[in-house]
């Protein structure tokens, strides 16, 4: 009961913390930026998908007049490109970078195609990618048909494989908010384990706030001296912090998965959180105990939150087989494989093993810690 007393007050001092929770509200903000700039940046890119969107309105390419009614004007308009038309080369140029991206003509009586292009537009790579697709196209026909191939047999040529899908698990399709390898591949291999632990960066935080603040307010050995033992002063400023960042997780979940982002295997995802959020704890806690002033504190952790963060996001990035293994270890990578997707492998809840044993050994070693500094100060 006394250890559930001081939990009560501690997590009453956080949920009173107004910084606390506006950076809760922040952290809804970021997922919400996030994911909006991973939606917005895989249509711009991304041809197909800014077709299905309706983007083509502002996917404008001029051409001379002259070129009405040619195949290089139907092959732009294959690739849904909105084409504008021009009285001469020298006015479609001059447009450039303001009413259209590029400007298609040919050159010289050898059909040398000139393209100009506005680069700094941010539709500049996908129409990039939708004119040499057009302009690709226009040339294999042009030399089918000097060697006199006719219409037909050229779209035979232009088109030699039919594809035929068969779909599995039909019934059951991921619900995902956008059907495109760039999205699933930010989303899933940056964005989802950036924002599971993100309320662990901030607990680490808020333990070492809390227990510098303790000494900074000279109440740290009054609060030894309550008949409570040390581990169990420790278990009792930790556990609602640890709590309500697991309850910040599980929302960021079902937020995810309310924005189509669906997370497979949220409950054993939950329990390596909790496991590494025991780690984020201790190392707070081990802050806390080498430094006398807030200000120390807030730089110390940064630091080691600097640390962390490489330590957790660039394997993400990182392709060594020779480092494979340990590379499997690390949160972020399983949190990456067990999130993506709905087959779990034996092999991957193994991989929780390192990393509850490293937390677990962080953890036991602050609050071995914390009680050597409960003693000396008593």
């Amino acid at each position: 009961m006394k250890i559930l007393t001081l939990s009560k007050k501690e997590a009453q001092d956080v949920l009173s913390n107004r910084i606390y929770l506006l950076v809760v509200f922040v952290q809804i903000i970021i997922i919400l930026g996030a994911f909006g700039l991973a939606m917005t940046s895989s249509i711009v890119t991304d041809p197909n998908l800014i077709d299905e969107w309706g983007g083509d309105t502002v996917l404008k390419v001029g051409i001379p007049q002259d070129l009405k009614g040619s195949s290089l004007e139907q092959n732009l308009k294959d690739e849904n490109l909105n084409v504008v038309y021009y009285n001469t080369v020298e006015e479609g140029k001059r447009e450039v970078g303001s009413e259209i991206v590029a400007f298609v003509h040919i050159s010289n009586s050898m059909g040398d195609i000139s393209l100009t292009s506005d680069t700094g537009n941010v539709f500049y790579p996908v129409v990039t990618q939708k004119l040499t697709a057009a302009l690709d196209s226009y040339r294999l026909e042009q030399r089918l048909s000097q060697q006199g191939l006719s219409s037909q047999q050229i779209e035979t040529i232009k088109n030699p494989i039919i594809l035929k899908e068969v779909a599995v698990n039909s019934d059951s399709p991921a619900k995902i908010a956008l059907d495109s390898s760039y999205f699933i591949e930010i989303m899933y291999g940056f964005i989802v384990p950036f924002i599971l632990l993100l309320p662990f960066f901030l607990a680490s935080n808020i333990v070492t706030d809390s227990i510098v603040g303790e000494k900074e307010r000279k109440t740290f050995e009054v609060l030894l001296m309550t008949p409570l033992s040390s581990t169990m002063v420790i278990m009792g400023k930790i556990l609602p912090i640890l709590l309500f960042s697991l309850i910040q997780s599980g929302a960021w979940i079902l937020l995810l998965d309310a924005l189509k982002v669906p997370i497979y295997h949220s409950l054993l995802l939950l329990v390596l959180l909790f496991f590494v959020g025991l780690g984020f704890i201790g190392m707070g806690v081990l802050i806390s105990m080498l430094v006398d002033s807030t200000k120390e504190a807030n730089s110390a952790i940064t630091l080691l939150l600097f640390l962390a963060t490489f330590v957790l996001f660039v394997p993400l990035f990182m392709d060594i087989p020779s480092l494979q293994t340990v590379l499997n270890w690390i949160p972020t990578v399983i949190i990456v494989k067990m999130s993506s997707t709905p087959y779990l492998n034996t092999e991957l809840v193994l991989d929780f093993l390192p990393s509850m044993v490293i937390s677990l050994l962080i953890f036991l070693a602050s609050v071995r810690l914390f009680r050597q500094e409960g003693a000396i100060r008593l």
